[in-house]
């Protein structure tokens, strides 16, 4: 094959992953709001515990890079959940 056969290709692939990766922007996400909708917040809460702990531990260990991240999951977990009741209960008395 020839250096320019190779780039077409390669170019044609990349503009067609692109069109297809700008394609999702242009039809978004169905969220409705019902209870189930709310288990979206733990994939969400992983990622952002696993990303902020990857930043802030200066050397990364698997043991103590898991049980740190689980730690904060929890603690982000545990927030939502007594704020989503504070709300519910603020809602309920003064509504």
């Amino acid at each position: 094959m020839s250096i320019t056969l190779i780039c077409i290709t390669v170019c044609s692939i990349f503009r067609h992953t692109a069109t297809i990766a700008l394609a999702t922007f242009a039809v978004p996400e169905n969220i409705t709001t019902n209870a189930s909708m709310t288990l979206w917040v733990l994939p969400l809460t992983c990622s952002i515990a696993v990303i902020y702990k990857t930043l802030k531990l200066p050397e990364i260990k698997l043991v103590v890079f898991v049980k740190e991240t689980a730690m904060l999951f929890g603690s982000i977990i545990v927030f939502l959940a007594v704020s989503a009741l504070v709300v519910l209960v603020a809602a309920y008395l003064f509504v």
